[in-house]
């Protein structure tokens, strides 16, 4: 371990000191604006510091890790993810009678997994940060331990969390048994024949460490715990497993196939195609039939983990692209959407039923207009981010004539489009049984200024991007060669 390989290091060591840092004032003095700014200067510098690993002359950490252009801008994003969180939380927090200041520690070490997955090139790193990861996330899923449905998600993602594991790490047995070694370089698909041999161990590891991923991702047929823990965790958890979480291991499975040039084993490239139809037309189906705001967007959440799969088996330059401005713009609607609901959650439960939100717009008219920005952004409607990354999608696929994606997306996106107007309808409709709203949720129970400002930030880079996404892009650009 030379200076170079610390100071490409340097982000993530920040973020170690700051746990430390918060516990140990935890035991002098608990007070939750307190731990909220430590936490945030904890992301403010660790984030700052990312400049020093991008100018680091080692980028390659041990085996283990990799420090390029492409893991240092996701970074980026995912920090500045949690960040939001952590805005989000205070509000939602305050006034509760739970301990508040482990939250944070929670988070700050789930941001420190979701940075090792980013920045692994090797499936021991790998195990290690989406570890780190899903220890941190069973207690936050449970955190509150307000009902039934707190715990039973807990538990549930508990459970199934080990499972996939348990095939992850079985599955990287396999491949080092044929490979001699764990690097994502070392699996190299292009040699790689259907007949059945020595190369099946490959396969059948391969194939493993995709069910443990496809987990995380909730794709079908992996998808079954979504619906339940995005409802019965705290809204700002909510928020953080459909961004973060997933975003970092999306990005993991990125720079897997690219290294692994899986593109060229024709079955399982036929299969992912299969994987990511069935979870576009589930994902939105299902989301029609619930009555759950959160439920709504779970399901929502597995058809958009289906349009990053389309975007993905385009390949080459245009799969990163096409992911990274997706992955970018799904960021940004979907904190603004949990962020909606956290602020209006009560102290009681989250407020998530469709029929609490009839009339929103005569109460709150300003968060009534944002949602729908929101909404309609996750819908890929023109002038908002989320048609930047649906048409980038669209050309990803275009240009390596996957025509069947490319229908599968658009007619997914129409069927989409349908229960985010509902949510919309459902908004700006009279309230025709006032009894029905509590009046808790008429005041913003959980608004903080905080809050406020994630959301003020959010409608900006959701109209900026949408009507003026070069900067972005030329960003995005720049870090293609990291990866091809």
């Amino acid at each position: 371990m030379t200076l170079s390989d610390l100071s490409a290091l340097l982000p993530l060591i920040i973020l170690v000191f700051g746990i430390v840092i918060i516990m140990l004032v935890q035991t002098v003095w608990r007070n939750h604006k307190l731990t909220l700014i430590l936490s945030v200067l904890t992301f403010v510098i660790s984030t700052a510091f990312l400049t020093v690993s991008f100018f680091a002359e080692s980028k390659q950490v041990t085996s283990l890790l990799i420090f390029d252009n492409y893991a240092i801008f996701y970074m980026a994003i995912l920090f500045g993810a949690a960040l939001a969180v952590c805005f989000l939380t205070y509000g939602f927090m305050e006034g509760r009678n739970n301990i508040k200041e482990e939250f944070y520690i929670f988070m700050l070490i789930a941001a420190l997994g979701c940075g090792v997955i980013v920045a692994s090139n090797h499936l021991i790193s790998f195990f290690l940060g989406l570890e780190v990861l899903s220890v941190s996330l069973y207690v936050l899923i449970a955190y509150l331990r307000a009902g039934p449905m707190d715990i039973e998600a807990g538990i549930k993602y508990l459970v199934l969390a080990a499972v996939s594991v348990s095939f992850l790490l079985l599955g990287a047995a396999f491949v080092y048994a044929y490979c001699g070694t764990m690097k994502f370089s070392a699996m190299n698909f292009s040699a790689l024949t259907p007949s059945i041999g020595k190369s099946s161990l490959l396969l059948a590891g391969v194939i493993m460490i995709i069910i443990g991923i496809g987990f995380k991702l909730a794709v079908v047929p992996f998808h079954l715990w979504t619906p339940d823990v995005y409802q019965g965790a705290p809204a700002p958890v909510t928020a953080f497993i459909a961004t973060a979480s997933k975003g970092a291991v999306f990005a993991l499975l990125l720079r897997y196939f690219i290294s692994t040039n899986i593109f060229d084993y024709r079955p399982l490239f036929i299969l992912f195609i299969v994987l990511s139809i069935v979870t576009m037309f589930f994902g939105n189906l299902l989301a029609i039939m619930q009555n759950n705001v959160k439920r709504i967007l779970a399901y929502s959440s597995i058809a958009h983990m289906g349009y990053l799969l389309a975007a993905l088996l385009a390949g080459g330059r245009w799969a990163i692209i096409a992911v990274t401005i997706y992955l970018l713009t799904y960021f940004i609607t979907t904190l603004g959407a949990f962020g909606i609901i956290t602020i209006l959650s009560g102290k009681e439960r989250d407020f998530d039923r469709l029929d609490e939100y009839r009339g929103l717009a005569f109460r709150h008219p300003v968060l009534a207009i944002v949602f729908s920005g929101f909404l309609l952004s996750l819908a890929g409607i023109p002038l908002t981010a989320g048609f930047i990354g649906k048409f980038y999608i669209f050309t990803a696929n275009a240009s390596s004539g996957l025509w069947i994606l490319l229908i599968a997306v658009a007619i997914n996106s129409f069927i989409g489009l349908y229960y985010y107007l509902r949510i919309i309808a459902t908004l700006y409709s009279h309230i025709q049984e006032p009894q029905t709203v509590s009046f808790e949720s008429r005041l913003m129970p959980s608004f903080s200024y905080a809050g406020g400002l994630v959301l003020i930030l959010l409608v900006f880079l959701l109209v900026f991007i949408g009507v003026y996404p070069s900067p972005f892009l030329k960003i995005i650009s720049g870090i293609v060669s990291s990866l091809i």
